[in-house]
């Protein structure tokens, strides 16, 4: 008799989804640039962060839409709507021509907030509301 050999039943990993709604747009133009990043010398700019989580949403779309994190973890989120479509935010003497945000809506003065104003905890499917803000 062959022995019997049982596969060990493990469930999937389902990795966890950020529900993302963008309030405050001043218009549907062009397109809402995310990133998701869980390292803090490398928010708000993803581009520093390999392992970010960056996409384009449609701007006519950013009422409500989903971001799946790679891993449970801490995070923070920076928007910047992206009007005209280049996908860069464009300024004007060093101040943002295009509206940008953060994850938890931190005051923003000079400069971009910290990672940890910004930042909360993905253990499980979460929501952030993130109101946009226009400088011109």
């Amino acid at each position: 008799m062959l022995p019997l050999l049982t596969a060990a039943a493990s469930e999937p990993t389902i990795a966890p989804t950020v529900d993302l709604s963008i309030t405050g747009l001043r218009s549907e133009k062009g397109q809402i640039l995310v990133c998701l990043t869980t390292n803090p010398k490398a928010f708000p700019d993803c581009s520093k962060d390999k392992a970010s989580v960056r996409m384009a949403v449609k701007a006519v779309d950013a009422r409500n839409f989903a971001v799946h994190a790679p891993t449970a973890g801490t995070y923070a989120i920076a928007v910047v709507h992206d009007e005209n479509s280049n996908n860069k935010m464009d300024v004007a003497i060093f101040l943002p021509k295009e509206g940008f945000g953060f994850s938890r809506n931190p005051t923003v003065t000079v400069g971009p907030p910290s990672f940890k104003s910004a930042s909360f905890a993905v253990t499980d499917d979460v929501h952030q509301s993130i109101k946009m803000k226009y400088m011109l």
